[in-house]
């Protein structure tokens, strides 16, 4: 089986290392020998055994017969959807690990897929080396899923780990971040949540067989998340973590990415540093839970990997036929409902009164050190009801949700 790879990069790199390194290995799984023909990328790469496989020309890979699995690692939506698309009208099977490209315009891909009776698999475009994909689409068939929580972006969840154990400021991590190669030169996709929210868009697809539209889940970033937040999170025996999470409200489906308050009872509470997890709760199954890398050179490309021998060996099967192109319009954000942490600014004896008319049952505390301020949790409420009262407040430092 000969194979080509688009892309050079850390992925693609990836690629080519882990089906050299388990090359017997993947023989006997696949039940044939899976080689790389042609690696498409624009530069060269003088000195690297790769070099004499380096083509320019993508019209060379989909012209050979030869070439019966695509792999792309290139990233972005453009050129990669062109060439993907292509790939597929071709009769060749797709693997990528691209989760823009996915979130963007995986219905239409799938779609195509299915009229050419290919395969396009992308299980690591979600959690990296973490098998949540396969999973849901083989071992989980029998439940209907409710709802899927997870820490899905590791530069996050290392920034908030350094915040929370450490006591460092936003800034500080960040730059510690960028220097460990955690974080790009331009950090936005991670810290804004963009990131995430793409990643939810896919699994909220998958479990609702529908498109799930990434423009349309509310998506909240860390980068308001202060050392003060976090001082009222111990203070609680809470930690606060970014969480995608989709969630079915009845017959609806909700969705959304922000920063959460996390009890220490929760499975997700002690995923910490570049690690991700992915929270499943079914009806039939109950909770499980996934761990894992979520993003690195070689657990990515050992998912992509995984996927090039699923289409190996199912060569004539549908592997991926998860979810149609007919949009489904998520429940309004402002309709659910969920507990909401808040920093006030004032004196809690003077403001008391007014909070707990206001909010009712609110539960108040305070973090030693924190003067001039106080902090409380709301009772259970939607969030448009909590928008309009807190509306009628100036003094509101900062509102996290509790998960």
């Amino acid at each position: 089986m000969k194979i080509a790879v688009l892309g050079y990069g850390t992925v693609g790199s990836g690629v080519v290392e882990v089906l050299d390194v388990n090359k017997e290995l993947i023989k006997a799984r696949a039940g044939k020998e899976i080689e790389v023909k042609y690696v498409l990328d624009l530069r060269d790469f003088p000195g690297d055994k790769i070099q004499e496989k380096i083509v320019h020309d993508y019209d060379l890979i989909l012209t050979d017969d030869e070439i019966e699995v695509v792999v792309e690692v290139m990233g972005g939506v453009e050129p990669a959807n062109t060439f993907v698309k292509k790939a597929l009208l071709a009769g060749k099977h797709v693997v990528t690990s691209n989760k823009a490209l996915v979130a963007k315009t995986g219905a239409q891909l799938l779609a195509v897929a299915r009229e050419q009776g290919v395969n396009f698999l992308f299980e690591a475009s979600v959690g990296g080396g973490i098998p949540i994909l396969r999973a849901l689409g083989s071992s989980l068939t029998a439940d209907e899923i409710e709802e899927i929580t997870g820490i899905l972006n590791g530069t996050t969840n290392y920034m908030m780990t350094k915040m929370f154990y450490e006591g460092a400021d936003y800034q500080t991590v960040l730059k510690e971040a960028q220097a460990n190669g955690y974080a790009e030169a331009d950090p936005t996709a991670d810290v804004e949540g963009h990131d995430a929210c793409r990643k939810i868009a896919i699994l909220s697809s998958i479990i609702s067989g529908k498109m799930v539209d990434f423009q349309d889940i509310y998506t909240e970033g860390i980068t308001k998340i202060t050392t003060e937040d976090m001082a009222y999170a111990r203070k609680l025996g809470m930690n606060i973590k970014l969480l995608a999470q989709c969630r079915r409200e009845g017959s609806q489906l909700s969705a959304m990415v922000a920063p959460f308050l996390v009890g220490a009872e929760h499975p997700l509470y002690s995923v910490n540093d570049v690690f991700n997890a992915v929270f499943v709760k079914g009806n039939m199954l109950g909770d499980a839970m996934f761990y894992g890398s979520g993003a690195g050179k070689l657990p990515t490309a050992s998912a992509v990997v995984a996927d090039v021998i699923a289409a190996v060996k199912n060569p004539d099967k549908d592997i991926m036929n998860f979810w149609s192109m007919d949009k489904l319009e998520l429940e309004s954000y402002k309709d659910t409902v969920k507990r909401f942490f808040v920093r006030m600014e004032g004196e809690r004896e003077a403001l008391e009164a007014r909070v707990r008319s206001d909010f009712g049952a609110v539960e108040f505390v305070e973090a030693g050190g924190l003067s001039g301020e106080f902090g409380f949790i709301t009772p259970m409420m939607d969030e448009k009801g909590y928008e309009e009262k807190a509306d009628a407040y100036r003094n509101i430092l900062h509102m996290i949700r509790v998960e």
